[in-house]
């Protein structure tokens, strides 16, 4: 092992071991919200795997989120029924008479399980399948996925009596019987969460040191090389968007926990975005910058929303643009082989200001 890569090492050991004392040092508010922001960091590494090794920009990762953390809202709300309860209040208010069979299905904790895993990568499948074979990629297969996402988000608010509408799914408190609003389950969940993180960044990193993720950088670089070589990309590129889906929908399910709630507003078109300069302020080639850049944004949101709440977006879009501008890798080109690096400005600027 070279010094670097025992740096590195030595540096992500210290990084996970200060996270994991989180709960001795943060409120439980700060703690929740670090949770949260973990979980969210999966959807973010997920488009470093699409986008960032792939050269696939999706702006629709809010579906893929949204089935992860509806399918686990659903368990909870239906093994949160009072005896003689059969459906969630609402739709009892909404007047159905039974409870769907789609629902019925993730009643069983394992289907559940299974459920925010294989769900939106089968759903992500499916879509790839249509959509690369075609060939279709770059600014209109951006598009294509941010109208998919204003199209799930519409359809789960116009379905008040089976989705809760605007509202979502919320007010579930126990899961697998333990109280979520216990203070010892929620750092248990908080551990949970971050196990689930440094698992997938391993496996991630697993995956793009292989010889497939070799030959997706290549499919990224120059896809007709990569056919002309005898590969070809579509296998590759939906195989991929299926991992970014299905870490969405662990995302979705982990952050249904710690918020206790999933609606539409956290799925459509401005979520996904959002989710696109996670990665992007943190690297988007990179998967530790991918978890950097989810819990620098979205901390920064939090503070900056609560007290100035009409600056926040601006201060998004500025922060966006510094990236594109000043820094096009994000925060983890400025740590080239675990070194730092001061941003090299643009020609103009740089001229500018010589």
């Amino acid at each position: 092992m070279s010094s670097s890569m025992l740096i590195k090492a030595v540096g992500c050991a210290l990084l996970v071991l200060l996270a994991a004392a989180a709960p001795t040092y943060l409120s439980s508010y700060d703690l929740s919200l670090t949770g949260r922001f973990l979980a969210l960091s999966l959807t973010a590494m997920g488009l470093v795997l699409i986008w960032g090794q792939g050269g696939i920009l999706s702006l629709g990762q809010g579906v893929f989120f949204g089935l992860g953390g509806y399918v686990l809202a659903m368990h909870l709300k239906l093994v949160g029924l009072e005896t003689g309860e059969v459906m969630p209040d609402f739709m009892v208010w909404s007047g159905v008479k039974a409870l769907p069979w789609w629902w019925e299905v993730f009643r069983n904790p394992l289907v559940m399980i299974l459920g925010v895993l294989i769900v939106p990568a089968l759903v992500a499948a499916a879509f790839g399948w249509l959509v690369f074979r075609r060939r279709i990629g770059g600014v209109y297969f951006a598009l294509i996925t941010q109208a998919l996402a204003l199209a799930f988000a519409t359809l789960l608010i116009s379905q008040q009596a089976m989705t809760g509408g605007f509202n979502g799914l919320t007010n579930y408190k126990t899961l697998f019987g333990f109280n979520l609003n216990d203070e010892a389950v929620s750092h248990g969940l908080y551990w949970a969460t971050l196990a689930i993180v440094v698992v997938a960044l391993i496996c991630g990193t697993l995956l793009l040191n292989s010889s497939f993720g070799k030959i997706l950088r290549a499919t990224r670089d120059n896809t007709n090389r990569v056919r002309f070589l005898g590969y070809d990309p579509t296998p590759y590129k939906i195989v991929t968007f299926s991992i970014a889906a299905m870490f969405a929908g662990l995302s979705g399910a982990l952050f249904a926990l710690h918020a206790g709630v999933i609606s539409p507003a956290l799925i459509g078109v401005v979520p996904s975005i959002e989710m696109v300069i996670w990665a992007a302020v943190g690297g988007r080639t990179s998967l530790i910058g991918a978890v950097a850049g989810a819990l620098l944004v979205n901390f920064a949101k939090d503070k900056i929303s609560t007290e100035l709440p009409a600056f926040w977006l601006y201060m998004l879009g500025g922060m966006f643009i510094l990236v594109v501008t000043v820094l096009p890798k994000g925060l983890a080109g400025m740590f080239p082989e675990g070194g730092f690096k001061m941003p090299t400005l643009p020609g103009r600027a740089a001229k500018a200001l010589s």
